[in-house]
């Protein structure tokens, strides 16, 4: 971010599930939440270009145009490529990956496979992965610009309503981590 791009003026730009979204301006933040999906920040330092993508499961196959959207294998290759289409240098890439949070105790843990996979596919790609927080437990809000490379992650977490039910509240932030 430049001195000039302050927060007021940055242009937020919110990568959902199955999205992704790559930029060279200083000035975009790109923000997602993350509880078992993983989010890949993905930059060529050098030209100044990056996104990052939102998946759902690691791999897998579907019907129907978008179905290839949700999946790790999908998700990694057509960030890579639109990054490279841009102008970034596949040997200068470097990578932060976020989530993998294990959502609920009595289901299969695809926060863990989501995890697994996305840090296979790097080593395999042989993409430098110098960043992020995957695993642990509940959700995470991540900011990242693109342009410099800088992420920032809180936590999102639950809180008690009366009665004892448990209403997720997106809203509610703490345990700022800033990572680079």
């Amino acid at each position: 971010m430049t001195a000039a791009a302050t927060l007021d003026t940055v242009r937020r730009i919110h990568v959902g599930q199955g999205e992704h979204f790559v930029t060279d301006d200083p000035g975009v933040m790109l923000t997602t939440i993350l509880g078992s999906c993983v989010a890949m920040c993905l930059r060529d330092s050098g030209a100044r270009i990056g996104g990052m993508n939102h998946f759902l499961l690691p791999e897998g196959a579907g019907s129907g145009a978008d179905a290839g959207r949700r999946y790790g294998a999908y998700a990694m290759e057509v960030l890579i490529n639109d990054c490279l289409k841009r102008g970034a240098r596949r040997d200068r890439l470097e990578a932060k990956l976020f989530g993998g949070g294990r959502m609920f105790d009595s289901l299969r843990d695809v926060g863990l496979a989501n995890a697994d996979f996305a840090e296979r596919f790097l080593r395999d790609e042989g993409i430098a992965l110098v960043g992020g927080s995957l695993r642990g437990s509940g959700g995470r809000r991540v900011q990242y610009w693109p342009a410099t490379g800088r992420a920032l992650q809180r936590a999102v977490t639950d809180r008690a309503a009366p009665e004892a039910v448990r209403v997720p509240q997106t809203a509610v932030e703490a345990g700022a981590l800033e990572l680079f």
